[in-house]
């Protein structure tokens, strides 16, 4: 895939703002990387400043272990009493990245319900955001939404399972992304992306990319490439590829004993993949 639509040679008097600003609504008690790899991931894909609201011990950690990422730390597990602050912090951004490391508890998925619905910034709705969608699919109406499922948050999804024939996973990929107007990118060995007309596959990866923190880095570029302007299915597609090529690298360096800390290694390599095919 050829990069340079995506990120082509910039104007010398290009400044912060030009290249987008992604707002990630991540992060519990329990699951602290989560927004670290999404926030990171989207900044090596040129976003020009990412904002990560959560717990206050994920954001803490997040705001320890590197400057660049701005933090906005709840009173504890995301709830209805945060959405209106979430709300207003959403009027300065470009896109929205929401679900990686949330609790799994009700009072969580009635929040990521409330955001999505209120918030019309194109959006990536990943892992605890698509358990949330599943359970109330009318918050997606007239969204600008890439939903990012493997193949079980597909299955709580739409109540289909989804087998590895790559053919039967286009065919739900795109009849469900038609249903609920929205990307799907369908995660697996071969990546499935539809909008519901088009299909396309993604062939880049590795086996040894099923560790935790993946599909984190996936949704931060696709953040990314959304508070840049691009469409989409523009956004799934390319960041499924960067992400993937990557992952390639990452891969080949760690092998088998890729750890979810290794991933940082990824993160690094996401400019070079960049690089290489602009």
């Amino acid at each position: 895939m050829n990069l340079k639509k995506y990120y082509p040679k910039r104007n010398r008097w290009a400044h912060k703002g030009d290249f987008g600003y992604v707002l990630i609504v991540a992060g519990s008690e329990r699951y602290t990387g989560s927004p670290i790899f999404n926030g990171l991931s989207a900044l090596r894909a040129g976003a020009d400043l990412v904002t990560i609201v959560g717990h206050k011990r994920a954001m803490d950690i997040a705001a320890s272990f590197l400057p660049d990422l701005i933090t906005y730390p709840l009173d504890g597990e995301l709830g209805l009493k945060h959405v209106p602050k979430i709300l207003e912090l959403a009027k300065n951004f470009n896109a929205l990245i929401i679900g990686g490391g949330l609790k799994r508890a009700p009072k969580t998925y009635k929040a990521i319900q409330k955001i999505i619905k209120k918030i019309n910034l194109p959006m990536v709705i990943d892992a605890e955001a698509v358990r949330a969608v599943a359970e109330d699919k009318s918050v997606l109406k007239n969204k600008k939404a890439i939903l990012t499922p493997h193949s079980e948050e597909f299955r709580i999804l739409t109540g289909e399972k989804v087998e590895e024939d790559i053919n039967k996973r286009k065919e739900k990929a795109k009849r469900w992304a038609k249903k609920l107007g929205v990307v799907i990118l369908l995660k697996g060995h071969i990546d499935v992306i539809s909008d519901g007309e088009k299909i396309f596959l993604n062939k880049t990866g590795s086996p040894f990319m099923t560790k935790g923190g993946f599909g984190d880095t996936l949704a931060g570029i696709c953040g990314a490439l959304l508070a840049r302007g691009f469409s989409l299915l523009e956004a799934a597609r390319v960041a499924a590829f960067i992400n993937g090529k990557a992952g390639e690298l990452a891969a080949k360096k760690f092998g088998e004993g890729v750890l979810a800390s290794d991933i940082f290694s990824l993160i690094e390599k996401i400019p070079k993949i960049i690089k290489k095919y602009s």
